[in-house]
């Protein structure tokens, strides 16, 4: 079994997790602009609780996004600098990824749209499927869209889905129209956490996934940004 040490700060909800040996520690808090004073203290926390050192790990794994864009440069940057004083290998994570694996360990659910809100009228969104693993794998691609380019856009009629996340919570409304079976809110799961990178990043692991500190990238998934313009200033 590998020791994993996996940290987040994409989002609002600040966290770290440490598995060892199938068995895993947590810390969690919710914090949206504490991020770089809470991470680290996290992080020693779980290396104390558990006895080891940052170079007793296998590897360490970061939620790289989608989110804030300065949450996570926080966490990538964050997650970087203590890889490379230890010399681990890297386990980049899906932040919506890791919201479908949650959905699977505290629902049971099996086909997940996790949505995290993108602000400016969007969100971050993608479809997961439960794999023979036991590990949520991504069903075509990430994106960046709005609630009403989905719901026209979105056909999957015969599949009854689990959903998460503060793009849900924002645009409720508008996507309760999706073209699908059945949707079944999570209560509960707003945002991606560490605890839930885990078992992805162990699969990650034992199935040669990792990269080198260079490779290891955020995946902001919106490239531009529009800027909309203050009344007055058009």
């Amino acid at each position: 079994m590998s020791k994993i040490l996996a940290l987040d700060t994409s989002t609002e909800n600040c966290s770290a997790a440490l598995s060892i040996n199938g068995n895993v520690l947590v810390r969690e808090f919710e914090s949206p602009r504490e991020h770089t004073k809470r991470i680290l203290p996290m992080v020693d926390s779980l290396l104390s609780e558990a006895g080891i050192k940052l170079t007793d790990l296998d590897a360490l794994a970061f939620g790289r996004g989608p989110g804030s864009f300065t949450g996570v440069r926080i966490g990538t940057g964050i997650a970087q600098g203590l890889a490379f004083g230890a010399d681990l290998p890297m386990l980049p994570v899906s932040t919506l990824a890791a919201m479908a694996q949650g959905a699977h360990r505290l629902h049971n659910a099996t086909d997940v749209l996790p949505a995290i809100d993108a602000r400016m009228g969007e969100i971050y969104f993608a479809q997961y499927k439960l794999n023979g693993a036991g590990v949520m794998t991504l069903v075509g691609n990430e994106m960046v869209i709005t609630a009403d380019e989905l719901v026209a856009n979105f056909n999957q009629s015969e599949t009854e889905f689990h959903t998460l996340g503060t793009g849900w919570a924002t645009y409720a409304e508008q996507l309760a129209g999706l073209n699908v079976s059945k949707l079944t809110a999570c209560e509960g799961i707003q945002f991606p956490t560490s605890h839930d990178m885990i078992a992805i990043a162990s699969a990650d692991f034992a199935n040669g996934k990792a990269v080198a500190v260079e490779d290891a990238m955020p995946v902001y998934v919106r490239d531009t940004v529009t800027w909309k313009k203050l009344p007055g200033r058009e």
